[in-house]
């Protein structure tokens, strides 16, 4: 038999830490591993001081295939010294079990410098768009010359939605090959379920509330001031709390800061679980909801959305990124226009006057639109043919 190949995976997170990348980054590097790729893993934290490397093993039983090795370097305070000491180890690391491929998660810095490191020993890169990375990099002051020189370097590129693959591919030539690889839930994991009551008491959830939720890093991109705005109007008319299942990150704290003085009852009925590691508890949040909401300005194809739709709940959406790609609008969901934010409030009461079958009928038509479409299969088959592209293998 061939030996299993050895793949370099460099991401800017990785779980523990938070947010969409850190989590679709370690599910794709389980699915690598699964499918027989010695995988490596390179990624920074503000965990550990500058410069300094942790290097583990992730336990078996947590992949099936291949193990994991994982090291973190702790960032500097400056972007282009971190990059040139990681340059640096991933040179040790090369020599001393050679890489046959590189694969950079998020065009930057992970793209960069896959695509850098790659060329610099003569193997082969991937890089992956996710979020809304091109469109940060694509706009002034965004560095437009490292992310064109990073898509044309790559040997293969992934995009996480259509809508990434189309930008994409008006940066580097209309034919250029980029395959979608979009996120997948564990549908067994995310399911509808009754909401638990003990859960609602822990959280202090009144019984009279709707119940608005958000799951992530809640931020500007994310739509935190159009959030903020909406929920207040709501609770001009009636009860109700917003659960955040995760965190506002800091640089966006003055703008709560600013909604807590304002309206500080509202503010009060503001409920911030903080990071939930385990997955089971952010589903288990999740199906407290009334009404899941996602009012980002931009973004890629969030894994919020798909869990709570899994978990059958009625989901409001702008339509920035690939959203639109998940929900149809009216069916399995609903869709805002990003430019027609200030509608928010407006869209969640009258979402909220839905009748029990008619919410019942769209959280159905949305787990079956996740199952046929994003299913862990689906982004397993999808990961193997970039797999494939990277290396000019066969899919099979």
């Amino acid at each position: 038999m061939p030996h299993p190949r050895r793949l370099l995976f460099i991401t800017e997170r990785f779980e523990p830490d938070l947010g969409g990348v850190a989590r679709s980054a370690t599910r794709t590097v389980r699915a690598l591993a699964d499918a027989g790729v010695v995988v490596e893993v390179l990624s920074w934290t503000r965990g550990l001081a500058a410069g300094q490397r942790q290097s583990y093993v992730i336990p078996p039983g947590k992949v099936e295939g291949a193990g994991v090795i994982v090291h973190r370097l702790g960032l500097f305070a400056n972007l282009d010294y971190s990059l040139q000491h990681t340059l640096s180890f991933l040179e040790l690391r090369h020599r001393q079990d050679p890489y046959e491929g590189v694969w950079g998660h998020a065009i930057l810095p992970a793209g960069f410098l896959a695509v850098l490191f790659a060329r610099s020993v003569g193997i082969p890169a991937t890089v992956s768009a996710r979020g809304n990375d091109i469109d940060l990099l694509m706009f002034p002051p965004g560095d437009f010359a490292r992310l064109e020189w990073t898509l044309k370097g790559a040997r293969s590129i992934t995009a996480v939605s259509a809508d990434l693959a189309k930008k994409i591919r008006l940066l580097t030539s209309a034919d250029q090959h980029v395959r979608v690889v979009p996120n997948s839930v564990d549908l067994e994991l995310y399911q509808a379920n009754e909401g638990d009551e003990s859960l609602k008491g822990e959280l202090g959830i009144f019984s009279e509330e709707a119940v608005l939720v958000f799951s992530g890093e809640l931020r500007h991109k994310k739509g935190l001031l159009p959030l903020l705005t909406a929920f207040r109007e709501v609770r001009h008319v009636r009860p109700a709390c917003l659960l955040v299942i995760g965190e506002i990150r800091v640089r966006d704290q003055s703008a709560l800061s600013m909604f807590s003085a304002e309206d500080p009852v509202a503010r009060s009925r503001m409920l911030v679980t903080g990071h939930l590691a385990d997955p089971k508890e952010v589903a288990r949040h999740l199906q407290l909801g009334d009404l899941f909401l996602q009012p980002s300005y931009w973004d890629g194809l969030p894994n919020a959305v798909l869990e709570a739709m899994a978990c059958e709940k009625v989901v409001l959406a702008s339509d920035a990124g690939g959203i639109p790609e998940v929900i149809e609008h009216g069916q399995s969901g609903f869709l805002l226009s990003r430019c027609e934010l200030d509608r928010l409030g407006a869209g969640i009461l009258e979402l909220l006057t839905l009748s029990t079958t008619q919410r019942q009928a769209i959280g159905r038509a949305a787990r079956q639109r996740i199952c046929d479409h994003f299913s862990a299969e689906r982004e397993q088959g999808e990961l193997q043919g970039a797999l494939a592209d990277l290396w000019g293998t066969s899919a099979g």
